[in-house]
């Protein structure tokens, strides 16, 4: 057994010098050639690539020359009391977004048109973030009027939940527009430690969207369900969602954003909205 093994060692070795030691240069330069090709491919991907070693991602992926808090909330109603919720937050949402002594204000508030039926989004910025969000709670406590508002809707939902939000610097403002829109609310669970992987890729990925004036805002969470990532977009109509989406493939780079970008969801989701009559996004 081990002069058979001595015997196919001495043949690996008479192989190779036959070869020449050019073979090996040659090997080693593809190799390395290859390596070097590889890396700098990877490296084109990323327009900030940021160390998630070095901070929380919250820090590295939110804008940095403002301080707000986003809070979106999901609130789903009871069939047959659609029409009155809607009546209600009509009347009482713009009067906390009007007041000036309120550090917040109301970005959107829709119906789910298709997706989850029967439910109403609400998103809110707070100017100044954590303490905006604490000084506005405080004094809505006292609000009567808003108390009876709570006591009212509650008698309409069957559930709500919310989360707080931050926004990614690479995105747009949301900005009040006038309509007629549908809104696309595309949300994305994560796998956890990924998201200065999904930041990394959409700073890149964003240009390829911006064309038109589809892209409204880019969120990621930070209390409520984490790693949770929602992209808010307004099209025309759905047909035209469809032709902008679509366009994007024909588009050098997006196919790749994609690609790196697919394996890090967990779990994702598609709402189609349409504004009220009192969100300043129609």
């Amino acid at each position: 057994m081990a002069s058979r093994a001595v015997s196919a060692a001495w043949s690996r070795a008479n192989r190779m010098q036959a070869c020449g030691p050019s073979l090996l240069l040659a090997r080693g330069l593809a190799s390395s050639g290859q390596k070097a090709k590889e890396d700098s491919w990877l490296r084109s991907l990323f327009v900030r690539k940021v160390d998630p070693r070095k901070d929380a991602h919250s820090n590295l992926l939110a804008k940095k020359e403002t301080s707000n808090l986003y809070k979106i909330q999901f609130h789903n109603v009871k069939p047959e009391y659609l029409e009155a919720y809607n009546k209600l937050c009509e009347e009482i949402l713009p009067k906390i977004h009007e007041e000036e002594h309120y550090p917040c204000t109301l970005v959107g508030t829709w119906n789910t048109w298709y997706g989850e039926q029967d439910q109403a989004v609400h998103l809110w910025r707070y100017e100044g973030g954590y303490p905006a969000l604490t000084e506005v709670m405080s004094k809505l406590r006292k609000n009567q009027e808003f108390t009876e508002f709570r006591k009212e809707r509650g008698n309409m939902l069957l559930s709500r939940k919310n989360q707080l939000l931050l926004e990614f610097s690479f995105w747009n403002e949301p900005v009040p527009r006038q309509g007629p829109n549908i809104y696309e609310l595309r949300s994305y669970q994560l796998r956890p430690g990924t998201m200065i992987e999904w930041g990394n890729h959409w700073a890149r990925a964003i240009r390829y969207r911006q064309d038109g004036s589809e892209a409204v805002a880019g969120f990621f969470s930070q209390i409520g369900q984490l790693y949770m990532v929602h992209h808010l977009w307004a099209y025309k109509d759905l047909q035209s969602r469809d032709d902008i989406r679509n366009s994007a493939w024909q588009k050098d780079g997006w196919d790749e954003c994609v690609y790196y970008t697919v394996p890090l969801i967990q779990e994702m989701e598609s709402r189609i909205m349409i504004p009220l009559k009192s969100s300043p996004l129609q």
